[in-house]
């Protein structure tokens, strides 16, 4: 599931293909931007915030967002793609100073545009503390959460609050902070929660599979996450199901352990 931590993973991998090298080849598979190219042009570097991915190409900024499906390949030209093309919505082919080549393939990608980067505020001012960024500011994410009142829940996959977590991660941290996901935000140790959430999210940047139980093996990488009618892996009461949104549009599943999380 692409969240902060893939995201991050996704633009490490882009930018070490492709910073510092010039384009060669630029297309965009969707109507809304299928004639930008931006041959010719340097990429200076791709950056992740929060969910987005950002590469910075020349004066312009292309942003994609992986949604649920989305990913972003890194080839050496000629390589077979390892998607079918039909998913792709955006190609990269790139030379590095050295003469290497590279085509880098974004399959099933949301939210495609391209703007001046001294513009991508207007696509990603929006997001609130970034816990993987160097501007990291857990104050202001606390603050953030304190001042919201829905189920901490479903304020804290609000990406305006803090960006990068998403349904996984916000039901391993409730678990670990043993807090219900109805309470509200506001009646929350924020802070402590914020302060787990970013070494979380942080342990797992650097990581091939994510873990929230120390254990990367199949079946007991989570604590609760889609592990309804199981044992507590702390004190065997089975595991809880339901379902939180801002609205009934967006809702997303939720587990927890009714003794653990009060």
């Amino acid at each position: 599931m692409p969240e902060g931590d893939s995201v991050f993973q996704a633009a490490r991998r882009l930018n070490t293909a492709l910073a510092g090298a010039t384009v060669t080849r630029f297309e965009l598979r969707v109507p809304q931007a299928a004639t930008v190219d931006l041959t010719g042009e340097i990429v200076h570097s791709v950056v992740s915030r929060g969910k987005h991915l950002l590469h910075r190409i020349g004066p312009w900024t292309l942003h994609t967002h992986l949604k649920m499906e989305g990913e972003w390949h890194v080839y050496r030209r000629g390589e077979r793609w390892r998607a079918p093309g039909f998913r792709a919505r955006a190609v990269i082919g790139a030379t590095d100073p050295d003469a290497t080549e590279w085509e880098t393939v974004g399959f099933d990608l949301a939210d495609i545009a391209v703007v001046a980067t001294t513009a991508e505020d207007e696509l990603v001012g929006y997001l609130g503390p970034d816990p993987l960024s160097d501007a990291w500011d857990p104050a202001t994410a606390t603050a953030n959460l304190l001042a919201d009142t829905r189920a901490v829940h479903v304020a804290l996959q609000d990406q305006r609050n803090v960006a990068g977590f998403g349904n996984e991660y916000v039901n391993e941290i409730l678990f670990v902070r043993g807090v219900l996901p109805t309470t509200p935000a506001s009646e929350t140790d924020a802070a402590a929660i914020v302060d787990l959430g970013a070494r979380m999210i942080r342990a797992n940047r650097d990581r091939i599979g994510r873990t929230f139980t120390g254990d990367s093996r199949p079946g007991r990488s989570t604590w609760v996450y889609r592990r309804e009618g199981r044992p507590c892996r702390r004190c065997g009461t089975l595991i809880r199901g339901g379902s939180l949104g801002a609205d009934p549009t967006r809702e997303r599943i939720v587990f927890w352990c009714p003794a653990c999380q009060r």
